[in-house]
């Protein structure tokens, strides 16, 4: 049965992945990105946020299936928590209730592998406590410090984390809504081509994320995890940070599971 999702990050990457498929499967998929999309929105700023609903709410007539928060970004700057964590918090929280009045309603948002790394603690808490201005500052002293790389391991960190603690509450799991994160490793987009290109920074990465299975993933790998994830036949999947890395969590975690 065709379903109506909402993607941001939709112009490229990951998000563009998804939803070419999600199309292809006989979804309606609204694109959400900074340009070339849909809508139009900053998910780094309040009214950019507040913009993404009210549009998502005009152009849905208020009922929506699912969401893939897919937006984000990896500088080294207060930015980068800004979208990462704010920006899908914002937009988890403020289209849940279009969510509700769905069918099978589904959530996902894009962690990252490197929320296992080490991060600025200052960032991680503050964003968890929803404090935007604390966590930015924080992020300004890791980048004054030489630090800038933690805020974008931070955001990650945090984001899971939010779902870990958000996806059982009465607004989610008591509203029937499974809430997810995927987890990727190293994908070839444009936010990791540069990175990859560079001779000095692709040995620093692939000894960051070792990916023993196939190497680094392309944004279509991804997408069919996405897609079954936000579907209907996901009925008790919630609450997990689902590392989809070529095996880089094993390699960096071993055998811990807990």
């Amino acid at each position: 049965m065709p379903r109506t999702y909402l993607v941001t990050g939709a112009a490229s990457g990951i998000g563009r992945a998804t939803a070419d498929l999600l199309r292809a499967q006989g979804h309606t998929v609204i694109g959400a990105d900074l340009k070339d999309s849909d809508i139009s929105a900053d998910l780094a700023a309040p009214e950019g946020r507040a913009e993404l609903v009210a549009r998502t709410r005009e152009l849905t007539g208020g009922r929506l299936d699912a969401v893939v928060a897919c937006a984000g970004i990896a500088h080294f700057d207060p930015r980068t928590v800004r979208v990462n964590h704010f920006g899908a918090v914002a937009t988890l929280e403020g289209l849940r209730p279009l969510l509700a009045a769905g069918d099978a309603p589904r959530a996902l948002v894009i962690g990252s592998i490197d929320a296992v790394h080490p991060t600025d603690e200052a960032i991680v808490e503050a964003a968890l406590a929803g404090d935007e201005q604390a966590a930015v500052a924080a992020a300004q002293e890791a980048v004054d410090r030489g630090e800038g790389h933690l805020a974008y391991s931070s955001s990650k960190a945090a984001i899971s984390r939010w779902v870990r603690r958000a996806a059982v509450t009465a607004d989610w799991a008591g509203a029937g809504i499974p809430l997810n994160a995927v987890g990727p490793g190293v994908v070839v987009t444009p936010m990791t081509e540069p990175l990859l290109a560079d001779p000095e920074m692709r040995p620093l990465v692939e000894q960051s994320v070792p990916m023993p299975l196939h190497g680094h993933a392309a944004p279509e790998d991804l997408a069919p995890l996405i897609a079954w994830l936000t579907s209907p036949e996901n009925t008790l999947v919630t609450g997990q940070i689902v590392f989809a890395d070529g095996g880089a969590d094993a390699v960096l975690r071993g055998d811990a599971v807990l």
